[in-house]
């Protein structure tokens, strides 16, 4: 009875992952895809030698890494303020829930395109409002200028501006996900909780951190488990937004810059494992350190 289930989990998620391990093993190239050297067994580390050789291999694993941290806790924390704005009743709280959520249903290609026109230095509003205000002497190219500079507290400053940006979009796109978990979470809390916090004096902000936030920790924590799965493997965002330029290539896309810019299917998928390594890794820590936490408590 467990052969059809076994059979479809072989076949959409255990051979995947073997045959892509067997190409990272091997000399392929795009043409190769098709020949009969593919099922010969001639092993080499090769792929991973170039993967882990290539200049740009660090600082695309740092960008990855930024990226997907900054983009998975921005998520989180709108999507905590959202679903805390609307767990008290007011007028049109309904119609509000519902746009809250569209920037996750909406399709990818329409929203970067929007984000795209709106940074535009040229014809974006955004520059636009912000030079007639005297907030901007000139426009800002948002998606392809790499660095800001920036004065602070009397010292210069220097800001990732594009990686900044495309964070900013992650971290918009996807909070309606958390919004409608931390929300769901927020209405099942007892509220004799609060009564009893305040007749014991307890402010908002004790009651939010000695109270909500206790009782949120198993859901944020699982939001964030899934963000970051989700987000280090985001592709069409980034290529979408700045095509992976100005300091925004993450490891998805110079996979897609291995296998399709170099024709080298070998090192794109040695490239991948590398990816699914850091995800394993990523997995242990969290089952092993905040899970168990949650259990203990």
């Amino acid at each position: 009875m467990l052969a059809p289930t076994f059979a479809v989990v072989f076949a959409f998620v255990v051979f995947p992952v073997l045959w892509n391990l067997w190409l990272s093993l091997k000399p392929v190239s795009l043409a190769d895809l098709r020949g009969s050297s593919l099922f010969e067994f001639s092993l080499t580390l090769s792929n991973f030698v170039k993967v882990f050789a290539d200049p740009e291999f660090p600082q695309v694993l740092t960008v990855t890494l930024i990226y997907t941290l900054g983009g998975s806790l921005f998520s989180i924390l709108l999507g905590l303020a959202a679903a805390l704005l609307l767990h008290e009743q007011f007028p049109g709280r309904g119609l509000l829930r519902g746009l809250l959520i569209s920037p996750y249903i909406a399709p990818v290609v329409a929203v970067t395109f929007t984000w795209s026109f709106i940074l535009d230095p040229q014809l974006g509003v955004l520059n636009w409002l912000a030079v007639n205000s005297g907030l901007l002497t000139q426009p800002v190219p948002f998606l392809s200028q790499r660095w800001l500079e920036l004065e602070f507290l009397g010292k210069a400053w220097r800001l990732p501006l594009a990686l900044t940006s495309v964070i900013f979009f992650e971290g918009w796109r996807y909070f309606p996900f958390a919004f409608l978990f931390i929300l769901a979470r927020l209405q099942s809390i007892p509220e004799d909780l609060y009564q009893a916090a305040s007749v014991d004096g307890a402010g908002p902000f004790r009651r939010f951190v000695h109270i909500t936030l206790p009782q949120l920790w198993a859901v944020l924590a699982t939001l964030f488990l899934f963000r970051f799965i989700w987000t280090i493997n985001k592709f069409d965002d980034i290529f979408l937004l700045t095509g992976g330029q100005a300091g925004t290539k993450v490891m998805t896309i110079k996979v897609y810059d291995y296998a399709f810019g170099e024709f080298d299917i070998g090192a794109g998928s040695a490239l991948a494992m590398v990816l699914f390594g850091i995800l394993s890794v990523f997995l242990f820590i969290y089952f092993r350190g905040i899970v168990r936490e949650g259990r203990m408590e």
